[in-house]
């Protein structure tokens, strides 16, 4: 992306999930699926490159929900409602999504229809690799975990992240239904299940001082027993 410079800010490109020219034409494309027109609440990561397609979720009437950094406050909600014509792009943004928006609890978290995630390389079967943090691939977990039903996921990348190359999976890896680029978007067909629940085998317990939510979903599933 640098030698081909379309990157953009923020810089720099490593460590991060990669901005790029033409994020608003792979958002835009995302948008004409049905799977999106259908859907009524939408989780998107909040990372710089899918910021356009967040204002579009906003734009068309539907509810935002957004992972906190690290999952250590849970999620933020943002209802169309609550965002006033003009101000969605700034609604979505980072560093202003807690005025217009609010941190729910578990117990509060809508059904989701639609999950669109970021990448820093994809394979055209819907494997992928990010920062190497696991975040997303958790965050699925988790809302499967909370009983949340199986839905499509959707990863806006640039062209030159696609990649021909193996990309090895595991087992708690979750790989996207849809990859849409600056210049097309296609359906992976990927022959891999995505996680069901979360592999508590694999959570240690740094993970879960640094995520909070792990605690009060053992609590949840605790009680419910």
């Amino acid at each position: 992306m640098e030698k081909e410079k379309v990157g953009r800010f923020p810089f720099p490109l490593k460590g991060r999930i990669p901005n790029f020219r033409g994020a608003e034409e792979a958002a835009r494309r995302v948008t004409e699926l049905e799977i999106y027109r259908q859907a009524q609440t939408v989780k998107v990561n909040p990372d710089s490159p899918q910021l356009p397609l967040r204002t579009r979720v906003l734009k068309d009437g539907k509810t935002l929900l957004v992972p906190t950094p690290r999952l250590k406050a849970g999620f933020i909600q943002v209802r169309r409602e609550s965002v006033p014509d003009g101000e969605e792009r700034r609604a979505t943004s980072l560093s202003h999504i807690r005025k217009y928006g609010k941190e729910i609890s578990l117990d509060q978290l809508p059904s989701i229809d639609l999950i669109v995630i970021g990448a820093v390389v994809l394979n055209r079967d819907g494997r992928r690799l990010g920062k190497g943090e696991g975040y997303a691939d958790r965050e699925y977990a988790i809302l499967r975990e909370l009983g949340n039903e199986a839905v499509p996921v959707v990863s806006t990348i640039h062209s030159t992240q696609l990649l021909e190359e193996e990309i090895p999976i595991q087992s708690f890896d979750l790989t996207v239904d849809w990859i849409a680029t600056e210049k097309e978007i296609f359906p992976t067909r990927s022959p891999h299940p995505k996680p069901r629940g979360i592999d508590w085998n694999r959570v240690t317990r740094k993970e879960r001082e640094e995520m909070p939510v792990l605690k009060e979903i053992e609590r949840m599933i605790r009680f419910n027993k």
